[in-house]
């Protein structure tokens, strides 16, 4: 069960994580283990081409599995990426938002470990497939 509810993980972001705010990110639905956020499309996220780009792609799959995160284990400011693996599977529809679904397949003391889909609005086929670890800080240094 999260110990955060949505609201406060949009506080937490807003106060701590505003460098995520160009994305424009919102919470759809968290539970349990789970989300989905929505991230708007907008110019600055096209590359040459009219592509959404792809460290747009992974800086959205990385900020919203943080918030996951979070969700589960409370504000910890200093839990941090470890690894973020990326498949990129086809172009995304630059005129739809950009969903993403995630998970956390293991949550442990140190380390969480979870996958995030992404979809643009309306397509049932993953753009991109994105594996996530993030490192949390022992209790003594939160």
């Amino acid at each position: 069960m999260p110990v955060m509810t949505i609201s406060e993980l949009e506080e937490f972001r807003a106060e701590h994580f505003a460098q995520s705010n160009p994305l424009n990110m919102k919470i759809e639905s968290l539970d349990g283990m789970t989300m989905r956020v929505r991230m708007p499309i907008k110019d600055e996220h096209l590359r040459p081409g009219g592509t959404v780009s792809g460290p747009t792609l992974m800086f959205f799959c990385d900020a919203a599995f943080y918030l996951l995160v979070l969700a589960q284990i409370g504000p910890v400011p200093l839990a941090v990426t470890t690894n973020l693996n990326i498949n990129f599977m086809r172009r995304p529809d630059s005129a739809a938002d950009v969903i993403a679904e995630m998970r956390i397949l293991k949550l442990g003391q140190k380390l969480a470990v979870g996958d995030v889909l992404l979809f643009s609005d309306g397509d049932l086929e993953p753009v991109a497939h994105c594996q996530m670890t993030y490192a949390i800080p022992p209790k003594h240094k939160r």
